[in-house]
This record gives structure tokens, C-alpha cells and sequence, in this order.
């Protein structure tokens, strides 16, 4: 008994032949028996086959009389099987001389029922390199090892996603398994599908599965034998439909057998596939005369269900291909026919089982949507043809309105479009014509990518991001830890500086044939993980399967990339951001090779329940599937002109923020400017302070309320406007971005209680030009009065009104007397008991125009002797040109008992006036540390609590009061939140000095003041 049995169906093969049994012959493992199964040929390949089988006994004969077909003479070749493994060649093919010990070596090392190798393809009768290329790529794809069911689900199972071929002369199998596999096999005559059925059965018995790719001494001749491209009539197809109808119910009646409704749903997935390669044949070797009834015969073999899908599946797929005019073999007239065709095809839904009509209703919603797409494109053609005469285009992707360079060459791509959502109409749309935008929340930028490559022709492809553009000037910049040159906004000094403009960029780009951003160093960038791989696994929002999941589908699709992606994941050097610039041909290869290896990752990816973050895989891994393909190419010597280029991060590329007056059908007179300032974080004390505003505010006046911030997330500012507006209809709220206001000013407050956001009131003249008087109001008050009383108040030729600071007089007063030298000698006030404080101010707009700038202000409040940096300005400036209002529109409350140790040192008539405002407030003023959010016992707390709780972020000013008391310290039986101290917790001093000088104490802040006088300020 021999190890191995080889058969071989043989039918008009004489020409081939010899060399086939020479090669088997000619074995270096010898214990071998070639079974030549002659099918009733015509020609001399019987003669040939007795010849060779009397020079070696080796060698036997079977004939076939009549023709039988392959199906059949493969079963006859295998009952006469007498070796412990089997396998199929045909008789135009021929094996290495080592094939069957290299097959033998490979089972001792892993036994197994089926064992799947290799093939080395030779193009025959002028067969194109790069399809010879692809077929070899294709069936020399590394596939995993199973057990059991899996086998035949890796094959068949539409939703697994291994595509494993079903070639059945490419496997060698042990004989036992695969005669009783044909003894349960149909004794019928089968057709061009027969190896996806013979495959089926035998999978579906066997119990284990070893892939061994590189075992490839199977010579395939590609190209012998029939063509499978050749033309074929309407009789023919027809012949052809009902021969994969029988394959199909072949494998549906063993699925039966079998008693399995797994084997069924495979069974199903088998004749999906096949079908579709039937289908080709209907598109691809059937005249347009003969389609309609080649369409007739599908539909009378398989249903009009499926019949009508397989025609919208080719209108969706040359729809695709017209977007870029790639195809030149099809045209829409013929998407127009073939539409007709499927329409007089259309499937009566009681004749049809509900999934089949499903799939059927969804491939042709599909293809219509595209060819309705193409239509779109076809009469748009001027519109997405912006710029086509340009041989450098740079696509910018963008989902929101930003700032982009004056430049014919940059082009905008509105990404992510959903319905609803505006048009930009200064930008293309990566959902128009062949695209992929529904995935733009998985691919991101990519869709850009694809959008491009299936609907603009030009010869530079380039691509980079709303945030981050290429730095096309010969400057090269300082680099950030992530290997970004940071820069602020995008205006005609970053145009300048970094070159984005049409001469700079066409000068940077021409000669090359890939520019990419520069590669870093991994060992020194990106908090130093080393490799890419190392990258990848510290993002806590990536999952490590997905990238291991695409190596092996990379390493299988292209095996050939294998080596380049074990270098870059392992390696130190990568580009960053899918940022680039190709030439068309390659951008083309590019996209054809990574395009299809995403599709094959979201098959086999279940992303149901990733992260915002996580759900970004697929671009996230282009972005590694860039480097591993330029790196192939580097490597195997494409010879490409290459260049790095930096990147310029833009941290606010949003356009400057410029409001508007109100378009409000109310008298102009009658509306009341309102502004105030504030962070994320302070959000909540922000709309208690509008609320109160607003539930005191006069019916008959408008009041449009602005809100200065650069920080506050849009969920708050929409959840702000919502119960607003749902309240108080004669009210706006608007929030303007002042980034650009304040960029390049160096903004740092001298006082612990004061944020950065105490500078906005400065820019009130500039960001609402169009009021000549406005009122600001700080977010740490609560308001009883009507605000549009305060707003009407008389300023004349004055700057501002305002309220005297009670707390800075006490100051004046006290003994050693430095406030008073630091208001005349840093302040330069003539009159220092004339301070007021800027928490409430109406301001004159206009004269404040006429007299200072916005920079003027900014550059006086850098002053860093100033105590209260913003108030002080005010003060040193304005003094003389002030209104003082009275004092219950701004009543300071008592902090850590600053009333009797600070305010009552003021001058009489003062402290008097405002201890009367204390018993009927206008407006109550939280200033200092102590704020009922932080102590809800402080002086006015239960009024600020009344509006408060009346306001949607309550709990959160709540859950300020918790964490405030859980971790600060107690000061007079009351805990109080204060910003970092200058002594730290577990310094040694806090021992001396915290006895003798308690938080809050009277002696406690008049260190504070020595010290000022030594730090030299006052």
C-alpha cells in the first residue's frame, strides 16, 4: 500500500500531459501511485497515459466510456485510491520534484484529515504578469488551522469572514476521509462549481484542518485550458445556471443528511458565493444582446429575487467604477439597461423566502442610491470639478466650519454628513458620488481618502486635516513631544510663516512622488514607548487584538507585506496623522490595497459595543498600513522620490467668533447688553447668577446675554440655552470664544480668588461693537433687582459705573498704612478712597473705544505689582471718569468675618452706606474664599441657595459643597475651599506658623500684606 495516491482526471489533455507524468514520475519520494482517470477523450491522451504507464508500474489507467465529467471521474479515480493520503492534479498541471516529500514531512509534523498547501502559478498564452500576481497572492494566503465544524465554516460561513478558498485540487487528504466522502456525494454529473460542492462534504466530515502555504510544488498553469473570460452564449449560461443549481442542491440534500442546520447555513453561503460567480459570467461573458434572456434563465433557475440582486449588485459596483472613470468597458447607458432588465425582473414577494427578498431589497436600495449618486455627479459635474485643472490637490477633511487658507490648491472636504446636517457650500462632500462617508465615524479622515480616489482625477493626491496642514516653507520649527509644531490660529501670518499658499506648496511637492510628515524617533517622541507596536498598546482606548487581528489579515491578503510589518511594529519610526502627498498611480495602488484590507477588518471585527475612541480603529490602523506600504516599497526598490515635511498643529482653527447685533423684532432701545465671564468648570454658578438676573428682569426690556469663555463644552452651552429660552423669551443667550482675543497675552492673576477669566471684561468693547454702553456682571453674585434699572444709569461723557469697594477703603484705614502708599505709588490715584470695585459695571463702550485699545488694556494688566490685576487697572485708569453707583447694586458679604476686621475700618459714611445696603441688596457679592458652594452657612447663603436650587446644575453645586467639606480644612466651624497654598501641607513651617496665625485671622492677612511689601508689591 503506497503513502500516496495521486489522481488524475485527464480529458483532451495529450498536449500536456507527458509533462505532467514525467513530473510525477520523476518524485523524490517514491512511494507514490498516480491514478489516470481518462475521461472519454477524444485525443491522444489515453495513448499517452498507457504509454507512460508501461515504463513505470506506478502509473494506472482508468477510462471513462462515455464521458462521465470531472465530478465523476474524481469519485472513480478515488474508489481505486489505495494510499494512506490522496490528492488531485489535473492533467494540464505538474508538480515539483520534491512536492510529495515536502507533503509527507509536512504530515508527520502535523497530522491532520486535510491538509491545504500551496501553488506556484506560470502564466500561459499571454497571460498578464500582475494577473498571474494576484492569482498566486490569493490562493498562497495563509489560512488558519481548525477542528471540527470550523472547517467548513471558514469556508462558507458568510459572516466569519476567513475566506478560505474551496479549490479542491489543493489539498491533499487522507483516502479513508475522502472515500466515504464520495460514497455520500451525488453520483449526478456536476458542472463548474462541482469543487465548491466536493469541498463542502468533505470539510464538513473531516476533523482537522492544517494549512502549509508554503508547501507550493503544485505547478498551476494559469491560462490553459478554458478561458474563464471567454464569450458565451444565452444557451450556454443557461447550461450553466442549472449545473450550479444542481452543485447547490447537492450540498443542500448532504446538509439534510447530516441532520445539521449548521451544514444548512452553510450550504446557503456556498451558493451565495457561487452565485455570484455565476453572476460574473453573466455580466462579463454574455453580449448586451443576450443579457436579457441570460437574465430570464437566472431568474427562472434561482428566482427573481436573487436573479434582480445579482444585477443591482453589478449596477451598485459599475457605479462605482463610472465615479472615476476608471471603467472603460461600461457606461451609464448600460446601468440604464441593466436597471431595466432587473425591474422586468421584479420578485413577487409571496414567491419569495423573506431573507432572500431582504437581500434583494437591500442591494437594490444600494445600487440605486449610487446610481441616483452618479446622476447627482453627472449634473454637478462644474461643482466637484472646483479646481479640477489643478495637477497638485491637498484635501483638507473637515466636519465643521473652520479657517482655511486662501489657496487654490488646498481644497476642503466636508466629512461625516448626515442628514440634517448644513452643507458647507465652500467645501467638496465625501458623500457625493462613490463613498464611504456613513463609515467616517470608524475611518475618519479616510473617507477623504476614499472619496478622492473614486472621484477626482489630478496628479497629486494630498490630504491633511482641518487641525493639521503640512509646513511647506524651508524653515524648520521647534517641534513639540509629539513631533508637531504647535501654532494657534489659522490667519495670513501662519499662511506666511509656514508656507500655505499655492506657489510655496507647488514648489515644495514637485519632483516627488511621496511626501509624508516626518518620521520620529519612538525611543524619543511620544512619551518614549519606543515602537509602534508599544504606541498602540499603552492607547487605553485601543484594543491590542485589533492590531494583531490586522497583521494577520494583511499577512494574508498580501503575504508579501509580512516582513515589512513585523519591521515597523517592532521597529522605532513611524509617520504620523495619514497625512500625505502621492503621485496619482501610487495613490491609486495605495488606496486598492487598503481599502479592501479595512473591509476584511470590519467583517471580522465586532465593534458593537467599542468606545467613541475604539470605534476609530480602522483609521487608526491606516495610519500604522501607511508606513508597512511605503516601507514594502522602500524595500523592494519601487525607486520613489520621497520627502518629509513637519506638521503644524492648529490648536484653534475655528474662525474668529464675531457676534452680531440682534436680530429681534424690539425696539433697539429697549434691549439690555449683558455680560458675563466664565469657565467649564464655573458653569454652574454661572447660571445661577443669569437666573436670578432673569427672574428679577422686567417683561418689557430685551436682554441679550453674552457669555465670554473659551472652554465651556457645547453640551453645557446647549443645556444653558435650552432652559433659558424655555423660561424667559425675552432673553438670548449667546456664547462667544475669545481665544483669539487673548492669544500670545501671558494671563496670571497676583490674588489666589481671582481666575484668569477676570480679563474678559476688557475685551467687551471689541467682541460687541455694535453697543455703545454695556453691563458686565461677575458669575459669583446673585441678582434681586431688575439689571435693565442698573443699565439705564446716566454715564454722560464717564468710562464707567460702579460701586466703591468697600473692603479696599477698610484697607485705606488700617494702621501701618501700605494700601494706601500701593494705591498711590503703584496705582498712581490721586484720590484712593475713589476705588471701586469692578465686579458690577455698566460701561461706556464707546468712550472706552475712543480712549484705550484692546492691547492697551491687556498689556497695563500685566503689570505685576498689581494686587487685583483687572480692578486695579480699571481703577488706575479710570479715575476721575467714574459714576459710583449706590451701593446695594454690589454688596460685598461678609467673608471669614472681613466686615468687623476690614470694612468697618472704612470711612464712616461709607461703612455706614453699606451696612444699610446689606438689608436690602440689589445685588449680592460673593468675592473672596468663602462662597456658598464652599461654605452653604457663609453671609447671604440662603438667598444664593433659593435661586440655586431652581437651576438644572444644582446637584453639581451640591456635590461642590460635599467635596469642599470632605477635604479642606475648618475655619470658625466652617470649611472653605482655597486655591494651592504657598506653604504646602507637610512643610514644617505650618507647625509655627498655623497656631500663631490661623487661616482667616486678622493677623493672618496682615503678614499677608508684609509680605507683599517684601515679594515688592503692595
Amino acid at each position: 500500500m503506497p503513502m500516496i495516491s495521486i489522481i488524475i482526471p485527464a480529458y483532451n489533455v495529450g498536449q500536456y500531459l507527458s509533462e505532467c507524468l514525467e513530473s510525477v514520475i520523476n518524485q523524490t519520494f517514491g512511494d507514490i501511485e498516480a491514478i489516470v482517470v481518462d475521461d472519454g477523450s477524444t485525443d491522444n491522451t489515453g495513448a499517452i497515459a498507457q504509454g507512460m504507464a508501461a515504463r513505470d508500474s506506478r502509473i494506472r489507467v482508468i477510462t471513462n466510456n462515455p464521458n462521465q465529467g470531472t465530478h465523476r471521474t474524481r469519485m472513480i479515480g478515488t474508489e481505486h485510491a489505495t494510499g494512506e493520503y490522496t490528492f488531485f492534479l489535473d492533467g494540464d498541471d505538474a508538480l515539483s520534484p520534491d512536492m510529495c516529500k515536502e507533503l509527507v514531512e509536512e504530515f508527520k509534523r502535523h497530522p491532520a484529515d486535510i491538509l491545504h498547501y500551496g501553488l506556484t502559478v506560470i502564466g500561459a498564452n499571454d497571460l498578464l504578469e500582475e494577473e498571474r500576481q494576484a492569482f498566486e497572492s490569493f490562493n498562497n494566503a495563509p489560512t488558519p488551522d481548525s477542528t471540527g465544524m470550523d472547517i467548513v465554516r471558514d469556508i462558507y460561513d458568510e459572516d466569519y469572514g476567513q475566506h478560505v478558498d474551496w479549490r479542491f485540487t489543493q489539498r491533499l487528504y487522507r483516502t479513508e476521509l475522502l472515500k466515504h466522502a464520495f460514497s455520500l456525494m451525488t453520483k449526478d454529473r456536476l458542472g463548474r462549481s462541482q469543487d465548491g460542492y466536493e469541498c463542502f462534504v468533505v470539510s464538513a466530515l473531516a476533523q482537522s484542518y492544517h494549512s502549509c502555504k508554503s508547501c507550493r510544488g503544485y505547478i498551476y498553469y494559469y491560462g490553459r485550458g478554458i478561458s474563464g473570460t471567454a464569450m458565451i452564449g444565452a444557451s450556454k449560461f443557461d447550461s450553466y445556471c442549472h449545473h450550479f443549481k444542481a452543485d447547490f442542491d447537492a450540498a443542500f440534500q448532504f446538509a439534510d443528511s447530516q441532520h445539521s442546520e449548521n451544514l444548512r447555513r452553510y450550504a446557503t453561503g456556498f451558493q451565495r458565493k457561487a452565485t455570484e460567480i455565476l453572476a460574473n459570467d453573466w455580466a462579463i461573458r454574455l453580449s448586451p444582446e443576450d443579457q436579457k434572456a441570460g437574465a430570464q434563465s437566472l431568474a427562472s433557475v434561482f428566482g427573481s429575487a436573487t436573479a434582480c440582486r445579482e444585477i443591482y449588485r453589478f449596477i451598485r459596483d459599475k457605479a462605482y467604477a463610472l465615479f472615476d472613470a476608471s471603467d472603460t468597458t461600461t457606461s451609464i447607458d448600460d446601468l440604464y439597461r441593466w436597471i431595466d432588465i432587473a425591474q422586468s425582473l421584479e420578485p413577487v414577494s409571496e414567491d419569495t423566502d423573506s431573507e432572500t427578498l431582504r437581500r434583494y431589497r437591500e442591494m437594490r436600495r444600494v445600487a440605486l442610491q449610487h446610481f441616483r449618486d452618479l446622476n447627482d455627479l453627472c449634473q454637478n459635474r462644474k461643482r466637484l470639478s472646483m479646481n479640477a485643472n489643478q495637477s497638485i490637490r491637498v484635501f483638507v477633511t473637515t466636519h465643521k466650519t473652520v479657517d482655511i487658507p486662501e489657496s487654490n490648491l488646498l481644497q476642503p472636504v466636508q466629512v461625516g454628513m448626515r442628514p440634517g446636517n448644513p452643507r458647507f457650500s465652500w467645501a467638496f462632500h465625501d458623500d457625493d458620488g462613490e463613498n464611504i462617508s456613513d463609515k467616517n465615524p470608524m475611518y475618519c479622515e479616510l473617507t477623504t481618502q476614499y472619496w478622492a480616489w473614486k472621484n477626482v482625477d489630478t496628479e497629486y493626491y494630498g490630504f491633511c486635516h482641518y487641525r493639521r496642514y503640512f509646513n511647506f516653507s524651508n524653515t524648520v520649527y521647534e517641534e513639540n513631544p509629539y513631533g508637531e509644531i504647535m501654532d494657534d490660529y489659522i490667519d495670513a501670518d501662519a499662511v506666511a510663516k509656514y508656507g500655505l499658499d499655492d506657489r510655496t506648496i507647488a514648489d515644495a511637492v514637485q519632483g516627488y512622488d511621496v511626501i509624508t510628515t516626518r518620521y520620529g524617533n519612538l525611543k524619543e517622541i511620544i512619551e518614549k514607548h519606543g515602537t509602534p507596536k508599544a504606541v498602540w498598546e499603552a492607547a487605553p482606548k485601543l484594543i491590542d487584538e485589533d492590531l494583531h487581528r490586522m497583521y494577520d489579515i494583511l499577512c494574508t491578503m498580501h503575504p508579501e507585506y509580512k516582513q515589512d510589518a513585523i519591521a515597523f511594529l517592532n521597529g522605532n519610526r513611524s509617520c504620523f496623522c495619514n497625512m500625505f502627498i502621492m503621485k496619482k498611480e501610487i495613490f491609486f495602488d495605495y488606496c486598492e490595497w487598503l481599502f479592501p484590507l479595512l473591509e476584511q477588518f470590519e467583517k471580522c471585527t465586532d465593534m458593537t459595543h467599542y468606545s467613541k475612541e475604539a470605534l476609530r480603529t480602522p483609521g487608526h490602523l491606516a495610519e500604522r498600513l501607511l508606513n508597512i506600504y511605503l516601507m514594502h516599497h522602500k524595500r523592494i526598490g519601487s525607486g520613489w522620490k520621497t520627502r518629509e515635511l513637519q506638521c503644524v498643529h492648529f490648536t484653534n482653527p475655528e474662525p474668529e467668533e464675531k457676534l452680531s447685533p440682534l436680530n429681534v423684532d424690539v425696539v433697539p432701545s429697549s434691549i439690555v447688553p449683558v455680560v458675563f465671564a466664565a469657565d467649564d468648570n464655573y458653569v454652574p454658578q454661572l447660571t445661577t447668577t443669569i437666573y436670578s438676573a432673569m427672574a428679577n428682569a422686567s417683561s418689557d426690556r430685551f436682554y441679550d446675554v453674552v457669555v465670554l469663555q473659551r472652554n465651556i463644552a457645547w453640551d453645557k452651552q446647549e443645556r444653558l440655552r435650552t432652559f433659558f429660552l424655555q423660561r424667559f423669551p425675552n432673553m438670548q443667550l449667546r456664547f462667544t470664544n475669545v481665544d483669539r482675543q487673548v492669544a500670545g497675552v501671558k494671563l496670571t492673576t497676583n490674588n489666589e480668588h481671582i481666575s484668569v477669566e477676570t480679563y474678559y471684561r476688557f475685551l467687551i468693547q471689541q467682541v460687541l461693537p455694535f453697543y455703545d454702553k454695556v453691563l458686565y456682571l461677575d458669575s459669583d453674585i446673585v441678582i434681586n433687582g431688575d439689571i435693565a434699572e442698573l443699565f439705564d444709569t446716566e454715564l454722560g461723557n464717564n468710562l464707567l459705573a460702579a460701586v466703591h469697594d468697600i473692603d479696599f477703603l477698610g484697607n485705606l484705614n488700617i494702621k501701618h498704612g501700605l494700601r494706601l502708599e500701593y494705591a498711590r505709588s503703584v496705582l498712581k490715584m490721586h484720590d484712593p478712597y475713589s476705588y471701586f470695585q469692578a465686579g458690577v459695571l455698566v460701561l461706556n463702550t464707546k468712550a472706552m473705544r475712543e480712549q484705550y485699545t484692546i492691547e492697551e488694556w491687556l498689556a497695563y494688566a500685566s503689570n505685576p505689582e498689581y494686587i487685583y490685576n483687572d480692578q486695579d487697572v480699571l481703577n488706575a485708569h479710570c479715575e476721575g471718569k467714574v459714576v459710583f453707583l449706590d451701593w446695594d447694586w454690589n454688596v460685598m458679604h461678609d467673608c471669614g468675618g472681613r466686615v468687623a476686621n476690614v470694612f468697618s475700618y472704612a470711612p464712616n459714611d461709607a461703612y455706614d452706606a453699606y451696612m444699610d445696603s446689606r438689608s436690602h441688596p440689589k445685588i449680592i457679592h460673593y468675592a473672596g474664599y468663602e462662597k456658598p458652594w464652599v461654605n452653604p452657612d457663609c453671609d447671604f447663603a440662603s438667598i444664593y441657595w433659593r435661586y440655586a436650587r431652581e437651576t438644572p446644575f444644582y446637584e453639581r453645586l451640591l456635590k461642590k459643597v460635599v467635596k469642599a467639606n470632605a477635604t479642606e480644612p475648618s475655619v470658625g466651624g466652617s470649611k472653605t475651599q482655597r486655591h494651592e497654598r504657598a506653604i504646602g501641607e507637610d512643610n514644617k513651617l505650618r507647625t509655627i506658623v498655623d497656631p500663631l496665625l490661623p487661616l482667616g485671622s486678622r493677623r493672618r492677612e496682615a503678614l499677608k500684606a508684609v509680605g507683599r511689601v517684601v515679594r515688592g508689591r503692595r
